[in-house]
């Protein structure tokens, strides 16, 4: 087996990116990239009458939006028909393969006897050991020699080994009537030829497995690493499906989860390691392995997935969170930041990324920013704009004028004009919060003075002390 660890992600291109797809992507990314290796895509669209360009470009945008860059390019499992077919006939001429001319017909009335009899209905075909000179000219298939007896032992990295009876496995077709190979052929053809060393995927694969190291066996290549990963399930411990709510990657992404809480979140939802919960990338990449998946299904957490999200945004880089911003606003049909709009958040970060769990309520703290001016209070903050505190605002004014513009000296002068109006700061923050944002809640209004600059603050709590309701 090849030095260099190889993954890869196979998806069917029949519809959106499901989340546990994201999720086996995230594994195979973080298995390969933690050490040295390739994360390979191939997109398996063998099923020719569900495939659509549209869902191959929708897995390609949500993988590229969790940021799971994968090497090479992308393999399409359709165009190596020819040389899926190229194996099956190998098989054939090592006799580990032969022609089968049984019809539908009579696969059928072999089960229906089957039944009748209580016997197994996996189809035996009679013509596994029939003399090449009985051969009829007619179509036929050609199936897999499966042992008749004995057992296979499917080494796996998560469920441990799992042994299946031969008997429970049937000679199964690689190559239809028309010429065309089927899927499991395809699929370890594909392995082999990319040269995947590791395939991690659910454990709805696991029966597959068996079948498919037949092939790997007959030709002699080397099995890979097989590790089936549990489903997810939703918070009720059922199978995932819509009335769980979100199970595309593409939601996610547009309910404003960050990318990089999707990715922690994804990576803890059925592996651990010890009790840590929010990792950078460069740990999850150095601490993933094989025995840290579980072996029983995941529960799907939102508070859990909104708890990690929000620690991910707080340490986030600045930069990389606005082009977060920037994704979510195009993923949403939003209008793109300004320049102004994009400087102001840049330096408004510091202020914004504490304690909000999604991109939606970081724009909404930084409305103070994104609005167009002048700003117009909304009815909760219109409330605090009473005529007493409009004239504390408007007292304020000129002692801001020659103030020095740091935090220390804006909190000195407001808090002095509050006394001098007999009133605490904190009943002046209402005031401030609707001059400045329009909002009743906002960052802290010396925070949002600094990012503002002296000319802006002014102007805003100007404008504030002479406002009119209704």
């Amino acid at each position: 087996m090849a030095s260099e660890i190889v993954t890869r992600f196979a998806p069917s291109p029949t519809g959106y990116l499901h989340i546990g797809g994201a999720r086996t992507a995230l594994f195979n990314w973080l298995f390969a990239r933690g050490r040295g290796g390739k994360f390979l895509l191939r997109i398996e669209d063998t099923d020719r009458a569900r495939s659509t360009p549209e869902a191959t470009a929708a897995i390609l945008k949500g993988l590229d939006w969790l940021g799971l860059d994968h090497d090479g390019e992308v393999v399409s499992q359709a165009a190596g028909a020819d040389r899926h077919a190229e194996v099956a006939h190998q098989l054939l001429e090592k006799g580990a393969a032969y022609k089968c001319f049984s019809t539908q017909e009579e696969i059928e009335a072999f089960r229906e006897a089957a039944r009748s009899e209580g016997r197994s209905t996996l189809f035996q075909s009679p013509w596994r050991d029939a003399d090449p000179v009985t051969h009829p000219d007619a179509p036929y298939v050609i199936r897999l020699k499966t042992p008749l007896d004995g057992t296979t032992v499917i080494r796996d990295a998560v469920q441990g080994d799992v042994s299946i009876g031969n008997d429970q496995l049937d000679d199964m077709v690689l190559l239809r009537s028309d010429g065309t190979p089927v899927y499991m052929l395809a699929v370890v053809v594909d392995d082999h030829d990319m040269g995947v060393t590791h395939v991690i995927r659910g454990d709805d694969h696991l029966n597959n497995a068996a079948r498919q190291m037949g092939i790997y066996t007959a030709m002699g290549w080397d099995v890979p690493v097989w590790a089936h990963i549990p489903l997810i399930h939703g918070p009720d411990g059922k199978k995932l499906s819509k009335r769980h709510g979100a199970v595309g990657l593409e939601e996610y992404q547009t309910m404003g989860y960050p990318a990089a809480g999707m990715r922690n979140y994804l990576a803890r939802l059925g592996w651990s390691h010890g009790d840590d919960e929010v990792f950078t990338d460069a740990q999850a990449q150095e601490w993933f392995d094989l025995s840290g998946i579980g072996k029983s299904p995941a529960r799907l957490d939102f508070k859990k997935l909104e708890n990690i999200c929000g620690q991910q945004i707080a340490m986030a880089d600045d930069a990389a969170l606005l082009h977060e911003i920037a994704q979510f606003r195009a993923a949403v049909g939003d209008p793109p930041l300004t320049a102004g709009q994009a400087d102001g958040l840049g330096r408004a970060m510091y202020c914004l990324k504490d304690r909000a769990k999604t991109i939606p309520e970081l724009l909404e703290k930084a409305h103070f920013i994104l609005a167009e001016t002048p700003i117009f209070p909304d009815e909760k903050a219109a409330k605090a704009l009473d005529p007493v505190s409009r004239s504390i605002l408007a007292a304020l004014t000129p002692h801001l004028q020659n103030a020095t513009w740091s935090r220390d000296e804006l909190e000195r002068v407001t808090t002095q004009v509050a006394e001098a109006h007999e009133t605490k700061f904190g009943k002046l923050a209402g005031p401030m919060r609707a001059a400045l944002a329009g909002r009743a809640v906002t960052p802290s209004v010396f925070d949002m003075m600094l990012v503002l600059g002296r000319d802006e603050t002014l102007s805003r709590l100007g404008r504030a002390a002479e406002f009119e309701s209704g």
